[in-house]
């Protein structure tokens, strides 16, 4: 295997792992918006009930101050879990123009691989050609 392809091979797994760290990262961000959004169907749930059941009432006032505080720490954990997304996103981006810059060097390096195999091959097929001329050209004379 060359040096290109290695290159090549490393930015591959580097890329493949920070897709797999995204995926991750974004999943833990779902699981949170999914217990945010019962985390208010419960707490709308809880405020109907107050509103039927007049001792739930003096229970709710608590309530509703603890689950807005809840809503708070879960929605502040929703924007760093977004943050270290968009973080992982940046660095997938540059993980992939990495890749590609590996792609075009290993790519010009076979280029000019089969470049340097056809001038010898034209080299040496000249050289044949000319000790064929001269043979010729010694038996003419």
């Amino acid at each position: 295997m060359s040096w290109s392809e290695s290159l090549v091979k490393l930015a591959t797994y580097e890329v493949e792992n920070r897709q797999l760290r995204l995926a991750e990262i974004a999943k833990r961000r779902v699981d949170a918006e999914i217990r945010l959004a019962v985390m208010i169907a419960e707490g709308e749930a809880e405020a109907k009930r107050a509103g039927q059941d007049a001792e739930s009432g003096w229970y709710h006032i608590g309530y509703a101050d603890g689950l807005r505080i809840r809503k708070a720490a879960l929605q502040a954990e929703i924007d760093a879990i977004e943050a270290e997304e968009r973080g992982a996103r940046d660095a997938l981006a540059e993980a992939f123009e990495e890749q590609k810059k590996y792609e075009q060097v290993a790519e010009n390096a076979r280029v000019a691989e089969r470049k340097e195999v056809n001038r010898r091959d034209n080299a040496e097929l000249d050289e044949v050609g000319m000790q064929a001329a001269r043979r010729s050209a010694g038996r003419a004379a």
